[in-house]
């Protein structure tokens, strides 16, 4: 049976905004996502102006993937083209790995072909693998060109993050 499990497992980030609990990495496998926005208590929202962006999800176990489910932050504002936040999910990656490290991991996927009129709110990506730790990775290095609408910093805004598979 495929369940989420993910579900309020120990989570991290590299940062959080203003170092308040409110937004730490426990947010996104709360199992709340009613309220996407900074003022509903249900997001992992990193610090600003940062070139990368990390968040993990431990399984505590090395468990059958079959997809994840990514709800990104939207403040309650259209999601059309002159939505900030999707600027900031652009080129994301999410990585399935035994460590806490995805340089040791399988890329499950990386945005290459979103742009700001096609990528959606809630991601649903399909990642058959085996692994313990889930990772969200974005990055916005001063060094590489990145497609136009992109934000200039990496953020992680992680409203909820499931990972559905098998126990």
């Amino acid at each position: 049976m495929i369940e989420n499990l993910s579900y309020l497992k120990p989570t991290w980030q590299s940062t959080t905004h203003f170092d308040m609990e409110s937004l730490g990495s426990d947010k996104a496998v709360d199992g709340l996502k009613s309220n996407l926005s900074w003022f509903g208590n249900q997001c992992a929202i990193s610090s600003n102006s940062k070139t990368s962006a990390t968040w993990w999800v431990d399984l505590q176990g090395i468990l059958s993937i079959h997809h994840i489910v990514i709800y990104y932050r939207t403040d309650h504002f259209p999601w059309d083209v002159d939505n900030e936040f999707k600027r900031r999910f652009l080129g994301f990656s999410v990585y399935i790995s035994n460590t806490r490290y995805k340089e040791n991991g399988t890329l499950c996927f990386h945005d290459n072909e979103y742009n700001m009129s096609t990528i959606p709110a809630v991601v649903n990506i399909s990642c058959t693998v085996h692994g313990r730790y889930v990772i969200y990775y974005n990055e916005r290095n001063p060094s590489k060109d990145y497609p136009q609408n992109y934000s200039e910093t990496a953020y992680s805004e992680l409203c909820e993050v499931e990972v559905y598979g098998k126990n």
